[in-house]
């Protein structure tokens, strides 16, 4: 088995070493991918090439946003179109290593961090990005009166403060070593302080967070809103005064196409330029176009079949572990997905810092589960739902899932549930079984466990499985206040044994990212966590 899995990280390694780099089209390696250049700031640039190397780039997404704050969610639909729009003071280069992006940072001590903003940036509604705005931006993320569900991404520290017009001072509760790592996170993006001031106006006046900001977005990305029409499209500019060099896109459109045929159909017909999420079994029918090509990629993302453990029957971990045995992996990852993406033992793909290959998970054994249904109490079984959206493969997964369980006595029905409301009632607690998947954005070990599977977590921040645990959640805790490498490791190797006997979630796969592109867009990506870079690409005229 563990030979297997050395396979398994091997040519996951040598995918990463070459495909990152790789570009949709032509193939030419893309060697200015940043969407953030390292050189200070600088004057918009409007030279004549990018003129030359423009287009308006049409994206069929799965799904609409859920908002256009950089705190309102944790979806990947608005990510990707965050990513476009804000910025963040750190960035991760293709080797998912640290990088400047809006600042430069100093370590004073391991408890305190000075970060130095780049002096001349502005927001896309006139603001000037300084120390204060960054600090603004912080308050926010961490109001409870906001309620973001990424606010964990700042639990660790305990103050920030001016110190001087560009330079902000973080004051950690902790030595803290994913901190670098977190402030990448699209969650701590930086917005115009001026649009945060409205929106809490309108929030005063008893409107919902966002909506001012979801209606008139400023950061300073390479392009700004230009419309958003909820469950349609959403249609972003380029920023003409962009601090870097200019985008090369005239305009991106976000559009919103549900079904997986009707996207495939986008391409075909070239009503759209890239289709998200082709699925495994279209990989041959796109191949087959004479203008498109697909896109393939490793992710750090995980996909897996999540348990309710505060309602019955769930909160019996031998009931989690038995629904776990029952369900033959292999049979979905081949069947559903054909093959593509591996096999998952835990929540934490290879290329993450605190994956361990020697853990062993819960095997296949329908006996066992038998066997441990009985235990619970539940030798006939018992009835129960399981949750998905309308992504193709989610929907084949429940179906798969509901007549393997059945097997064992257990009565499945399958609910559909809208993007939004899924994520929603979710996060309220409401489901028994649910489907979903979860992108270590960071490709750090904290960012992959902490907001899944930590008590503080419960609900939107990420833990939808309700898992609370004092002895896990000391080990977490443990883990990100060590800052020596190996002693993290050891703890997250700890973790990650303790979740194959709390079994909280069926982990299926760390999928691989399957783009329908077409043939006239160059130099497009995909980074590992599933976020479109789009800064550079351009539509061959």
């Amino acid at each position: 088995m563990k030979s297997r899995k050395m396979l398994w990280l091997v040519s996951l390694l040598f995918m990463l070493a070459f495909v990152l780099a790789a570009c949709a089209g032509d193939g030419t390696p893309n060697n200015d991918s940043e969407n953030n250049d390292d050189n200070g700031a600088a004057e918009g640039n409007d030279d004549s090439d990018n003129a030359a190397k423009g287009g308006d780039i049409i994206i069929a997404m799965g799904s609409d946003a859920v908002t256009l704050s950089t705190q309102g969610s944790n979806d990947v639909p608005s990510s990707n179109v965050g990513e476009n729009v804000y910025e963040t003071l750190t960035v991760l280069d293709e080797n998912q290593e640290v990088q400047p992006g809006l600042a430069d940072w100093e370590e004073i001590d391991e408890t305190t961090w000075d970060f130095h903003i780049k002096e001349g940036i502005k927001f896309h509604d006139g603001e000037e990005l300084n120390a204060e705005a960054v600090k603004q931006n912080f308050d926010r993320l961490v109001d409870e009166k906001i309620a973001s569900p990424r606010s964990f991404l700042l639990e660790a520290v305990d103050s920030w403060e001016v110190t001087g017009d560009y330079t902000l001072r973080i004051n950690l509760k902790y030595a803290y070593a994913p901190l670098l790592s977190n402030l990448a996170h699209s969650g701590t993006g930086i917005m115009s302080p001026k649009v945060i001031e409205e929106d809490y106006k309108q929030l005063e006046e008893g409107g919902d967070p966002d909506a001012y900001i979801n209606k008139n977005p400023a950061g300073t990305g390479p392009f700004k809103l230009q419309e958003w029409t909820p469950g349609e499209k959403i249609v972003l500019e380029r920023y003409e005064d962009y601090w870097g060099d200019n985008a090369k896109l005239d305009t991106i459109t976000f559009k919103v196409v549900s079904e997986q045929s009707a996207r495939i159909a986008e391409l075909d017909t070239e009503g759209s330029h890239i289709v998200d999420n082709i699925g495994p079994n279209n990989v041959s029918r796109v191949e087959g176009m004479d203008n498109a090509d697909v896109l393939q990629e490793p992710s750090v993302s995980l996909s897996y079949v999540g348990f309710n453990a505060q309602k019955e029957p769930f909160d019996n971990v031998k009931v989690r572990q038995a629904i776990s045995m029952a369900i033959d992996k292999d049979e979905i990852i081949q069947g559903i997905y054909n093959g593509v993406g591996i096999p998952a033992i835990g929540p934490l793909a290879p290329p993450v810092f605190g994956y361990d290959e020697n853990v062993d998970g819960l095997e296949y054994d329908v006996e066992k589960a038998k066997e441990l249904l009985a235990e619970a109490g539940y030798e006939d079984g018992f009835s129960t739902t399981i949750w998905t959206n309308d992504n193709e493969q989610r929907v084949d997964t429940a179906v798969n899932v509901q007549a393997q369980l059945k097997e064992i006595g257990i009565d499945v029905k399958i609910e559909e549930l809208e993007w939004g409301a899924y994520l929603e009632r979710t996060a309220n607690g409401e489901h028994d079984m649910f489907i979903l998947g979860w992108s270590v954005v960071t490709s750090d070990a904290d960012y992959g466990m902490y907001p899944l599977f930590h008590s503080s977590a419960v609900g939107d921040p990420g833990n939808r499985s309700f898992l609370e645990n004092d002895e896990l959640d000391k080990v977490l805790d443990d883990a990100r206040k060590e800052t020596d490498p190996q002693a993290r490791q050891d703890l997250y190797s700890q973790a990650q044994e303790m979740l194959v006997e709390l079994a909280p979630m069926l982990y299926i796969h760390h999928q691989e990212y399957l783009i329908g592109v077409n043939s006239t867009v160059k130099d497009f990506s995909i980074n590992p966590q599933g976020i479109y870079q789009l800064k550079d690409a351009y539509i061959e005229q």
